[in-house]
C-alpha cells in the first residue's frame, strides 16, 4: 500500500485522539508542524526502515520533529487507542474472529543495545529483542509486546492477554477474551493453562517432552504470517532504536496497518 493512502486512513481515525493544537504563544514564534504531515513521516520511516540520519525533508518536517512526536504519542497511549479503535471497527463490521486466538513470537537483532534488550539464544548469544504477537483466528493483531530475546515465551502470555484493549463495536459489554487459545510447545505450562481456565479460554497447548506432529500446525499458521507481515515493514526487521517505548511505537503502529488491510479486505 502507498504511504499517502495509509495516511489518510489512519488520519481520519487518529485525529480525535491527538491533543489540541498548540498556538505559537504571546510572543509569536513559529507554529507546530501539522500532525498529520508527521503522521505521514512516521509511517514512512516504519515502511522504508530509513535511519533518522537520512530522513528526507520533502515532508515538511524535521527528523526531530518525528522522533519526538512518535515518542509523546506514545506516552500519551495514543498509538494504543487507535489500536483499539480499529479493533472495534473490525468488530462491528464482524471481521474478527474470536472462536480461537495463537499466540507466537520472533527476534530480531537489536544492533544499538538499550532497553529490552537481552543475548539471543538462537543467534549465538547476540544482543536481541523479541516481538511477542497475539492474533485472532484470521490473523488479526489482538497484542504485541516487546522484551528481551532471552525472555521465555511462557513469561509473556499473561502480559499479552492482559494487553488486548477492551474491544467494543456491539451493544453489551467489550469483547476481552477469546475463546480459545493455540501456542506451540514454548508456552506450555500448568500454570498457565489454569489462568486460561480462569478466563474461561480453552488452552491448546503443545506439550514439552512430546514428539512433534501435535496437529496445531493448522490454526497456527496465522500467527506465524502476521509476524511475517510485521517484519515486511523494515523498521522492525533489525532494531535500530536504543528506546524501547521507540520501536514499541512502531511495533504498535504496524499492527494498525495490519488491521486497516483486514477492514480494506486486503488480508
Amino acid at each position: 500500500m502507498e504511504v499517502h493512502e495509509i495516511v489518510r486512513a489512519l488520519w481520519r481515525r487518529i485525529k480525535k485522539l491527538l491533543p489540541p493544537k498548540r498556538s505559537p504563544g504571546p510572543k509569536g514564534g513559529r507554529p507546530p508542524v501539522d500532525d498529520r504531515i508527521v503522521l505521514e513521516g512516521i509511517v514512512f520511516v516504519l515502511q522504508s526502515g530509513i535511519p533518522w540520519r537520512l530522513f528526507p525533508r520533502q515532508f515538511g518536517c524535521s527528523r526531530s520533529t518525528c522522533w519526538r512526536r512518535i515518542a509523546e504519542w506514545q506516552q500519551r497511549g495514543t498509538w494504543n487507542a487507535l489500536h483499539a479503535l480499529l479493533l472495534a471497527e473490525l468488530r462491528r463490521r464482524g471481521k474478527l474472529r474470536w472462536r480461537h486466538a495463537v499466540v507466537d513470537s520472533s527476534s530480531v537483532r537489536a544492533l544499538e543495545g538499550g532497553e529490552k534488550t537481552g543475548p539471543n539464544p538462537t543467534d549465538r548469544g547476540r544482543g536481541g529483542s523479541k516481538h511477542h504477537l497475539l492474533v485472532d483466528g484470521r490473523g488479526v493483531p489482538l497484542a504485541a509486546r516487546l522484551t528481551g530475546a532471552h525472555r521465555h515465551d511462557v513469561t509473556q502470555l499473561v502480559p499479552l492477554l492482559q494487553a488486548i484493549p477492551p474491544v467494543r463495536g456491539k451493544p453489551g459489554q467489550p469483547r476481552r477474551y477469546p475463546c480459545a487459545l493455540y501456542g506451540d510447545r514454548a508456552y506450555d505450562s500448568q500454570a498457565v493453562r489454569t489462568m486460561l481456565a480462569g478466563r474461561r479460554v480453552r488452552p491448546y497447548l503443545a506439550r514439552r517432552n512430546t514428539s512433534h506432529g501435535s496437529g496445531l500446525g493448522k490454526y497456527r499458521w496465522v500467527v506465524e504470517r502476521s509476524v511475517a507481515w510485521i517484519h515486511g515493514f523494515r523498521r522492525l526487521r533489525l532494531r535500530w532504536e536504543r528506546r524501547a517505548d521507540i520501536h514499541q511505537a512502531f511495533l504498535t503502529l504496524a499492527v494498525c496497518i495490519l488491521c486497516l488491510r483486514c477492514i480494506w479486505n486486503r488480508f
